[in-house]
């Protein structure tokens, strides 16, 4: 009989459908209980390193929940430091409004009278001004200063347009009234005239890393 017909002729054996099920659900080590320990203290050894995992695995969850938590906390209570007084400092830029205002409002013939009584009163309006914004730059609201910059929606706001071909289009011409931010947010955001017809404003190019310097170098 050749070995072909002999294995032919040989049963099959059945395979072992269980097979490395049993394995894959106990934890490494224990596909079967250790010799001395009987069935059913296995099992319990089993399930209580099952629940060991479970609790494991509930600890680095709850870990990672409260180190968000710590992180969303810090970030509130800057964020409240930093634009607690973002109202009251609003309310304080019409103050200063109105002070620019009457000093605009005054005639230049009157500023060259000479006369000293008016000289120390428009001095005292403009020191009084001065000291309100440096108040306020010392919390942390400062001037927006878009004039010759391309127009940005997040902090000013366009009222006119103005044609002129010498500048980028979409530039920042005139400034109508200041704006202010406070930390990285709009408190108040600037009024603009922005330019008409110029060309189009090129989009800055990145910098060369040294990557790139090498490749211009290797070319």
């Amino acid at each position: 009989m050749s070995d072909e017909t002999a294995r032919k002729d040989a049963p099959e054996q059945p395979a072992n459908e269980n097979a490395g099920t049993e394995t894959a659900q106990e934890p490494s080590g224990f596909a079967q209980p250790p010799e001395g320990v009987a069935e059913a203290e296995y099992e319990t050894l089993v399930k209580l390193m099952k629940e060991n995992e479970d609790l494991k695995d509930k600890a680095l969850r709850a870990a990672a929940e409260m180190e968000n938590l710590r992180r969303r906390t810090a970030r509130d209570v800057a964020d409240a430091r930093a634009y607690a007084i973002a109202n009251f400092a609003r309310d304080m830029l019409s103050v200063s409004d109105n002070l620019r205002r009457a000093l605009d409002a005054i005639p230049a013939e009157a500023r060259e009278s000479g006369d000293a009584g008016f000289a120390s009163l428009i001095e005292g309006v403009e020191m009084t001004e001065r000291a309100m914004l440096s108040s306020l730059e010392r919390h942390g609201v400062t001037r927006l200063e878009p004039k010759g910059e391309r127009f940005d929606p997040n902090f000013h706001q366009a009222m006119f347009e103005v044609p002129n071909a010498d500048v980028p289009n979409g530039t920042v011409v005139e400034v109508v009234q200041t704006g202010f931010k406070i930390g990285e947010r709009v408190l108040r955001p600037a009024m603009v005239g922005v330019a008409k017809g110029g060309p189009k404003a090129e989009a800055p190019q990145p910098e060369p890393g040294p990557v790139n310097e090498q490749a211009e170098k290797d070319a």
